[in-house]
């Protein structure tokens, strides 16, 4: 049993195949979107050794050519350094602009294997294929890919819509703890931003979501993925402000991430911290109650996420939010809550309140 969800595009619209067991799969499903003759496997050095051969397996019996490439596994990986090995790597196994790039892994391997079939060929065939519970309901939809500087996350990418996303549920049972947890504030996020009521089911279900519950899990995927969806068919390449809102608490994430050095956090273990920056920095604007950050606080709790601010430079942070892909004329910009599953994109906040929101978060 499975789920669809459809992503409608001016350009390009395709669906997103939720389910158990449909890795295996892969091969019939792409054939039927794209011509199939040479696909390239972009995974990382711990998803490769569970899922590369099943996944080449399924393309090779369609008929497919398949050349494998993988990357150690980390955030360190989304470099100029990767992507240029990469680029060489692509013309080595014989690619060409009929080929396809297969994204085999988490965000890291999604956004680098996506950026570089955006790049390579000036643009080739993309199939994303995450394995962690962050990419499955994040990064993976949207057309968002690319790498980090050394000080910017994210900062070189482009925007690339795959030909369609195959998440298979049945991939997280292998997920470490602490990279499947990692996922879940991202999933909280889409509550807080989007959908009071969702937000309310993922506190009722605290227990089966912990337990990862197979079936509790597909619902909590695909709505995700409706969410996003609804987001990116909106404003697709960020041109109206809608796709801001997808950004709640990464103002701050991104900077403790890269001040932190990228790896000490996971990405959304930055995000469970994030998200609590921001709604005491809307708590300082008036914006909402302390009852507000409170519900997010439990739940992200629950989930065992981290909730405090790691002890580093205050400034550096606040420093560091200047290079954020929101700054405007030099002023920060921040999207904050109006009301459980409302938010907007407020400019020219106060450095002042953003450190106070900073140092609710300081761990005794």
């Amino acid at each position: 049993m499975s789920q669809t969800v459809h992503v409608g595009l001016s350009d390009r619209s395709y669906d997103i195949q939720i389910g158990t067991g449909v890795l295996s799969g892969i091969g019939e499903r792409i054939s039927k979107l794209v011509k199939l003759t040479h696909a390239v496997v972009i995974t990382d050095t711990n998803v490769g050794p569970l899922y590369e051969s099943e996944v080449v397996q399924s393309l090779q019996a369609v008929g497919s050519r398949v050349s494998t490439l993988e990357v150690a596994a980390g955030e360190q990986s989304k470099s100029v350094e990767v992507a240029q090995q990469l680029w060489s790597q692509m013309l080595e196994v014989g690619a060409d602009r009929k080929s396809i790039v297969v994204a085999l892994g988490g965000g890291v391997v999604g956004d680098l294997a996506g950026f570089i079939a955006a790049s390579f060929g000036r643009g080739i065939s993309l199939l994303q294929v995450p394995t962690t519970l962050l990419s499955q309901v994040d990064s993976s939809v949207g057309g968002k890919v690319g790498i980090n500087l050394p000080t910017a996350k994210n900062m070189v990418g482009a925007f690339w819509q795959p030909h369609s996303v195959v998440i298979d549920t049945q991939v997280l049972s292998t997920l470490p703890d602490r990279e499947y947890r990692s996922g879940l504030a991202e999933v909280v996020k889409y509550g807080v931003i989007m959908d009071a009521d969702f937000f309310q089911y993922l506190e009722d279900n605290v227990a089966a979501i912990n337990d990862r519950d197979a079936g509790v899990l597909e619902q909590v995927i695909s709505r995700c993925c409706r969410l996003k969806a609804d987001v990116v068919e909106d404003d697709e390449r960020e041109t109206t402000g809608r796709r801001a809102i997808l950004n709640y608490g990464h103002t701050f994430c991104h900077a403790i991430e890269a001040v932190s050095g990228y790896g000490e956090y996971l990405h959304g273990e930055a995000v469970s911290i994030g998200m609590l920056c921001a709604s005491r920095l809307a708590e300082g604007l008036g914006r909402v109650d302390r009852g507000f950050t409170e519900r997010q606080h439990r739940l992200l709790t629950a989930f065992d996420l981290p909730v405090d601010v790691p002890k580093v430079d205050h400034e550096a942070l606040v420093a560091a939010m200047q290079k954020d892909k929101k700054v405007e004329h030099g002023k920060l910009r921040f999207v904050l809550p109006v009301r459980m599953g409302e938010m907007e994109l407020v400019g020219d906040v106060d450095s002042d309140l953003v450190r106070a929101a900073l140092l609710g978060g300081v761990e005794d």
